[in-house]
């Protein structure tokens, strides 16, 4: 992109401040700058012309899952389903390893953790491994693995998966993309410099994930490769069972748009969004939206009637995602500390909530579609999330739960 195109993009949009400091920049930080207006979506602007609409009236209600015992009754069934889908290429699984290691002390992306004890085990050593036994199950057929990385972590990623070798997977079937970045802007529409030549910018939400795929042009290879279904999930559980045969063939048996894996929550106010029925349609409630009345409701059978949290674990009908990710998943704006600079150039790090992020989430994906079958899993044997260093949900209670799998640290 030219400085003149740039110029008429940012004065399309009311951004011509990104180019204040334009002249007192060097040819690499100019050349950067250009690229970063040009990759930018300015467009997402525009949703803070609704941000102080009414809210949607939430009645929630309960929704059925399918719980364990007939999972194990019809595990059979549905893992004949679910494997006959694999060999013919139908299922792909999504990673989401945007994030960097930062809380875990670390200043290389998540995936790379190392959680051994005695050798080397990675985080993505340990997905990878998981996938690979689905892989054996279904005769040696990869299924093709889609990584969304981010701007800070995409090189160090795709290195270190070189330097590995892939763990063994195939690499033909390994396709990265980086995660698509929002502009941060402050209350007035306008958005914020991180330094005199580049944008303040975040990331898109875990429910940018299609629409960061489409942009980079994967969904044409999802096309090309037949596939009808893919198996989403987060980087930070290392015992989470990906392109689940059992959980693909219940998803499709059911007729769902979607699946959703799920646990009994631990506690009634453990911090997981829970499933249920927002005005008839399939949704989460996030934790923080519990109140007590939701927490003490019993279902029929005297148990809590919203025990079911998602572990982000999710299986969607793809042809369905199309329909919806450009025409109806909302944008959320979200009030937010934005380091920046301030109107003399210097760099401020607020201690106050500045301005806005925009997000998606991955819970109106749900949210928009007809369908979703919450799929309850053994929580010992496929929830061991690793978001803090110690204590609850860390590297050391993963551990313990991989160790309690006879997985070898």
């Amino acid at each position: 992109m030219t400085y003149e195109e740039a110029y008429r993009k940012l004065e399309k949009y009311g951004q011509l401040h990104v180019l204040k400091y334009y002249d007192e920049l060097d040819e690499g930080q100019k050349a950067e700058l250009l690229q970063q207006v040009e990759e930018t979506d300015f467009s997402i602007l525009q949703y803070m012309d609704h941000k102080n609409a009414a809210a949607e009236e939430k009645n929630i209600s309960p929704i059925a899952a399918m719980e364990l015992d007939e999972v194990t009754r019809r595990r059979e069934e549905f893992k004949k389903i679910g494997l006959e889908a694999v060999r013919q290429g139908k299922v792909a699984a999504v990673l989401l390893a945007g994030g960097m290691g930062t809380r875990l002390g670390s200043d290389d992306p998540k995936c790379m953790y190392d959680i051994g004890l005695t050798h080397p085990v990675y985080i993505m050593e340990r997905l990878v491994s998981n996938l690979m036994d689905v892989v054996n199950e279904a005769g040696g057929i990869f299924v093709p693995f889609f990584i969304m990385t981010s701007d800070k972590n995409h090189d160090k990623t795709v290195s270190f998966m070189k330097k590995m070798n892939y763990f063994g997977y195939d690499p033909s079937m390994v396709f990265f993309f980086k995660q698509e970045m929002a502009p941060a802007a402050d209350y007035n529409g306008k958005v914020y410099m991180e330094t005199k030549s580049r944008i303040s910018t975040s990331p898109n939400g875990n429910g940018g994930w299609f629409l960061s795929m489409k942009r980079a042009g994967l969904i044409d290879k999802v096309h090309e490769l037949g596939i009808e279904w893919l198996n989403t999930f987060a980087v930070d559980n290392v015992l989470q069972r990906i392109a689940d045969p059992v959980f693909v063939g219940a998803t499709i048996a059911s007729g769902s748009a979607c699946g959703a894996k799920t646990v009994r929550k631990a506690a009634p106010d453990e911090k997981v969004g829970v499933m249920c029925l927002q005005n008839g349609r399939p949704s989460i409630i996030e934790y923080y939206e519990m109140t007590p009345e939701l927490m003490e409701t019993k279902n029929e059978n005297g148990d809590p009637a919203y025990n079911f949290g998602v572990i982000m674990n999710y299986l969607f009908r793809e042809k369905d995602l199309e329909r919806i990710v450009d025409e109806v998943l909302p944008v959320h704006i979200v009030e937010k500390k934005i380091p920046c600079l301030d109107e003399n150039g210097n760099p401020v790090s607020p201690a106050e909530p500045n301005g806005y992020k925009f997000e998606q989430l991955v819970l109106d994906m749900v949210r928009e579609l007809d369908s979703c079958l919450p799929v309850e899993v053994e929580r010992t044997r496929e929830f061991a999330p690793i978001k803090n260093k110690t204590g609850i949900d860390s590297v050391e209670s993963a551990r313990e739960l991989c160790l309690k799998n006879g997985i070898e640290l």
